[in-house]
């Protein structure tokens, strides 16, 4: 099967594990980008999504530039925002029609991952949806934020993939 990681990244902790994922898997990798890129000021970033979480804002993204019917499986990486997936990844799954694809997703987070995997597998009806890793990060400062998952619980699951 051909595999894609796509994934969405603020703090790089989502970067680190896809990229960790393409290397193991030695498969493509997407990062989506958004437009507009969100500000350096972390607070800003907290602030400005929070109050805009009620409305479901979607902020556009950068044309991803790749051909999605190459591949079978798609290993989905985002973090969680307000209990959710990040407004980037939602845009990403409402824009591409993944009919047909398997999707196995992954999850950063300080341990508030809520809906994140149900909404993920509402939002790819026609997709078939495996059970999500969520991974997790201690809740401090979101510059020096350790994981706390195992690298070998993280590497089991890759090699699941």
């Amino acid at each position: 099967m051909n595999k894609l990681v796509v994934y969405f990244s603020y703090t790089n902790h989502t970067r680190e594990i896809a990229n960790r994922i393409k290397e193991k898997l030695n498969c493509d990798i997407l990062e989506i980008k958004t437009v507009i890129p969100y500000s350096e000021n972390y607070q800003s970033v907290v602030d400005d999504e929070q109050n805009s979480e009620a409305s479901n804002h979607l902020p556009e993204i950068q044309d991803i530039g790749i051909d999605l019917s190459k591949y079978d499986e798609i290993i989905l990486g985002t973090p969680v925002w307000w209990y959710r997936p990040v407004p980037a990844i939602r845009t990403f799954l409402t824009q591409n029609d993944l009919s047909g694809k398997i999707i196995k997703p992954f999850a950063t987070n300080a341990g508030w991952i809520g809906r994140t995997f149900i909404e993920i597998k509402k939002l790819c009806p026609n997709s078939k949806v495996e059970d999500g890793l969520n991974i997790l990060y201690d809740a401090g400062d979101y510059r020096t934020r350790k994981l706390i998952t195992s690298l070998d619980e993280i590497d089991n699951w890759i090699h699941t993939l």
